[in-house]
């Protein structure tokens, strides 16, 4: 029970953010949304680094492996999943007319809830292998550091829940449609969070490798898309003062908590 509600963590906090489209105007502030996106950003990479590589590595260790050798493999196995998803499924940025992926003939709503769906996955597998860690014991990851990132995952799904639910409601999208739009593309992560839990589970040897592999795909995210629209047009700064702020914050509930 209790780790059930750890996953659900992070789609509480999507969810509250996406109910944003209620209290909030038809678009959200530029700089206000530049805030959020660097925000989000370092959220991810302080979780890559603390919660998921640093574990990897020193887990790797203790299992007589080459430390660095399954964070390596796994971090670019992550990246190479991403990359390969963002070829595939057919999505839109908030800031592009262009849609990636391949083609299909769907509506610009879906395809910017797609968007946000794409990179929700790796947050759900990350927060999944670190409960996985902490079940099976013997790993270096307290169930507390499990919250930790779970709740650090929903504390930046906020922002996100909003940044999906507030274009869609600009397009003329209905308040409730679009709050269920937004919600919704968050529940790729307890589902995803649950697939990572089974597989871990009957590979535990691979743990180190998993553990990297969710940073992986944390951090392509953030480099190709997070980052990037943080940083176009102007007041680029508020994007880079909100990495700064989501960093430290990430950094200090791992440390503080894990």
């Amino acid at each position: 029970m209790q780790m059930m509600f750890g996953l659900l963590i992070p789609f509480a906090g999507t969810t509250l953010g996406s109910a944003m489209v209620f209290f909030m105007r038809k678009e959200m502030n530029k700089k206000l949304e530049k805030m959020l996106l660097g925000f989000a950003s370092g959220v991810m990479i302080a979780a890559s680094v603390w919660s998921l590589l640093i574990p990897a590595i020193d887990m790797a260790a203790e299992q007589g492996q080459i430390a660095w050798l399954p964070a390596t493999v796994g971090f670019l196995g992550g990246m190479a999943f991403l990359l390969a998803l963002d070829s595939l499924i057919p999505h839109l940025h908030m800031e592009s007319d262009k849609p990636e992926g391949l083609e299909a003939n769907l509506k610009k709503t879906t395809m910017l809830v797609l968007a946000v769906t794409l990179h929700n996955i790796p947050e759900g597998m990350s927060v999944g292998v670190t409960f996985a860690g902490a079940l099976f014991g013997n790993t270096g990851i307290t169930m507390a550091g499990a919250f930790a990132l779970a709740v650090g995952i929903a504390i930046q799904n906020f922002p996100e829940g909003a940044i999906i639910s507030m274009p869609l409601r600009s397009e003329g999208m209905p308040r409730l449609r679009a709050f269920v739009y937004g919600a919704l593309s968050g529940i790729v992560e307890p589902i995803g969070a649950a697939v990572t839990i089974l597989l871990a589970s009957r590979i535990i040897p691979a743990l180190p490798f998993l553990l990297a592999f969710a940073a992986g795909a944390m951090i392509y995210v953030v480099v190709e898309e997070l980052i990037p629209e943080s940083q176009t047009g102007e007041h680029s700064n508020i994007g880079t003062i909100g990495v700064a702020i989501g960093f430290v914050i990430m950094m200090i509930l791992d440390v503080a908590l894990g």
